[in-house]
């Protein structure tokens, strides 16, 4: 028998693919815009120092209790570009019971991601996800993450991304062809499907069935729980479901572990086990159950969010599609190669663009472990900050027309994303910058290419896709597509 809290789980989530959230149901634009400018007794965040000479950092509490929360999830970018708007670069707000000091624009978020003075540390990121993604690559400071990420870094060397290529390809087409049959996908959720069965067969050596399914809904649970509202174990809740997947997931890799450590596989699960640096270092098995964790959920969101924005995009803009359509048929009816992906210009071009418009991960959370100051602002110890990529892909000062479809702004000789170093930062940036961005940019394209090859899809002219921001970006309704095979 199928436990209650397990059951209620399931119904929720199959419940979210048909009805979106109460923060992305549509209202009149003058209610959103009412909301989105209203405005809140203005606070300073701390006192700077006596003599520092540094200037106070600027915001609002919000609502009671709920705080900015709310609007955060509902407006996405438009929230950061509106605080941006009215307190600079270096503002607070109030959310999830504390106070966030948020750094937007490009001068701002450097000094926190290169982080010179080693006072930035990812523990803000434990507020929000360390009881699903405990010891994940991306919870680690300094030293310790040096050590991980040089070991890490054998899983995704350039033989190994060849045969990680080599194994999607196939998925992928199998996949793709799959969905013949449905004229009107909601494509967000099919796409989601394919990324998590391709992790699972890419990333743990692991073929498509029942095991890989409720190894799936672990994954999906993790990923939700992090912004979970109600942060206590109710049964049914996002984040008794989160606490849930964790543990299918560290018993799933835990008991999986021996026969990886004994096998010569291509899988990711079974790199991570071979991984030794040049002095000798390795990963403990609780390492490795860890990471696998982390870089499952890393991997396959992402993924699914950027080919969703891609897709939604193409259907926009049909032109782009036929053109991308060209490169990909030039190429043959053979699976795709590594050397013949990174041959996909107009793909590379569409991708960078959608994820300068739709980043996968809108915000980077870091806490300080001293008293440090950004631009001028004093901002004490223990301070959660985040720094938001997503107002720094609308800088007017690095792009032009910033709220455009544009991808030959990545082209040559245009390339806006040298404007500056953290003008466009899906990818984060500093030595916390995604170890898996190559990975990530090879599935996707392969992806889209097989789609390309496959189909043609299309919205009505008339339709915009409104992003949900209850954790990561998703298309609110879904994002229904006509699709018609070729």
């Amino acid at each position: 028998m199928v436990p209650l809290p397990r059951t209620m789980s399931r119904a929720a989530e199959a419940l979210r693919e048909r009805v979106p959230p109460l923060t992305a149901l549509p209202l009149p634009h003058k209610v959103d815009e009412r909301w989105l400018r209203s405005r809140w007794p203005v606070k300073e965040l701390a006192t700077p120092p006596a003599g520092s000479g540094l200037k106070p950092v600027l915001g609002d509490e919000g609502p009671p209790l709920v705080g900015h929360m709310l609007e955060m999830m509902r407006f996405g970018p438009a929230f950061g570009l509106r605080r941006h708007e009215l307190y600079g670069p270096v503002s607070w707000t109030g959310g999830f019971g504390r106070r966030i000091v948020a750094l937007s624009g490009p001068e701002a978020t450097q000094i926190a991601l290169v982080n010179k003075d080693k006072a930035f540390s990812q523990e803000g990121w434990k507020f929000f996800i360390e009881k699903f993604f405990e010891r994940g690559l991306m919870l680690m400071d300094f030293g310790e993450h040096h050590l991980h990420r040089r070991i890490m870094q054998e899983a995704f060397t350039r033989p190994r991304l060849a045969g990680y290529v080599g194994e999607m390809g196939p998925a992928l087409r199998e996949g793709v062809a799959a969905w013949r049959g449905s004229e009107r996908p909601r494509l967000y959720w099919a796409l989601k499907q394919l990324t998590l069965d391709v992790a699972t067969r890419v990333f743990m050596g692991m073929p498509s069935g029942g095991e890989a399914a409720r190894i799936n809904r672990a994954f999906v649970s993790s990923v939700r729980a992090g912004t979970a509202f109600v942060r206590f174990p109710v049964p049914g809740g996002r984040w008794s479901a989160g606490l849930h997947g964790r543990k299918v997931l560290e018993r799933y890799f835990g008991e999986s572990l021996p026969a990886k450590r004994r096998s010569s596989g291509d899988d990711l699960f079974a790199a991570l086990c071979q991984a030794t640096t040049e002095e000798g270092d390795r990963f403990s098995d609780a390492d490795i159950v860890n990471h696998m964790i982390f870089l499952m959920m890393a991997a396959h969101d992402t993924t699914t969010i950027t080919s969703s924005a891609m897709a939604y995009y193409f259907a926009k803009y049909p032109e782009w599609q036929e053109r991308a359509r060209e490169e990909s048929l030039a190429l043959g009816d053979d699976v795709l190669d590594i050397d013949a992906v990174e041959k996909l210009e107009t793909l590379d071009l569409v991708m960078k663009e959608a994820l300068r418009l739709v980043a996968p991960v809108p915000s980077l959370t870091r806490q300080t472990v001293k008293d440090t100051e950004v631009l001028g602002h004093y901002i004490p110890a223990g301070t959660l900050v985040g720094v938001s990529p997503t107002v720094n892909h609308f800088t007017p000062e690095c792009w032009t027309n910033p709220f455009s479809f544009d991808p030959e702004r990545f082209a040559e000789p245009r390339r806006e994303d040298k404007s500056h170093r953290m003008a466009w930062m899906p990818f984060g940036g500093g030595a916390h910058k995604c170890i898996g961005l190559h990975f990530g940019s090879l599935e996707v394209k392969l992806l889209l290419h097989e789609m390309l090859r496959a189909y043609r899809w299309s919205v009505p002219e008339s339709y915009t896709a409104r992003w949900d921001y209850v954790s990561l970006p998703v298309p609110a309704d879904g994002l229904p597509v006509r699709l018609t095979p070729r």
